[in-house]
């Protein structure tokens, strides 16, 4: 079974309901091959805290955190970690701490990550990438 990481603005667009198209993919896989870093769950949580005039926020968060699965970071992210890091920087393609560790963590578990940010797609090896933001018919 193939397994998909959802980056925090993939998990983000889940839980507003927008784009529509995001939750058409979703709907298209089961339940059981998605899945979230513990890193993303550290950076949704950080968001409802972040905005705590957002009253329905923590509960759109809670309800979402309780059916997804959490990987939790281990040695193995830990070691895809350092590899990713370095041949990034060795080929100029740097990307921010918690995407570093998130895109890590989905070459850990030979998961395909799911996400909209370019900035990932720039890295040349040992990710594999889905925009659920596009339609279908890629």
């Amino acid at each position: 079974m193939q397994l998909y990481m959802l980056d925090t603005n993939t998990a983000s667009y889940i839980i507003k309901g927008e784009p529509v198209v995001v939750r058409e993919h979703l709907r298209q896989v089961p339940m059981a091959s998605v899945c979230i870093s513990s890193i993303t769950q550290a950076e949704l949580l950080r968001g409802v805290a972040k905005k705590p005039e957002a009253k329905h926020l923590p509960i759109a968060v809670k309800e979402f955190l309780i059916r997804v699965d959490i990987m939790p970071w281990d040695s193995d992210a830990a070691e895809a970690y350092a590899r990713l890091r370095t041949s990034c920087e060795r080929e100029g393609t740097p990307l921010g701490t918690m995407d570093m560790l998130i895109a890590a963590h989905s070459v850990a578990v030979g998961a395909i990550l799911v996400t909209n940010d370019q900035a990932f797609y720039r890295i040349k090896h040992d990710l594999s990438l889905e925009d659920w933001t596009r339609s279908h018919d890629h």
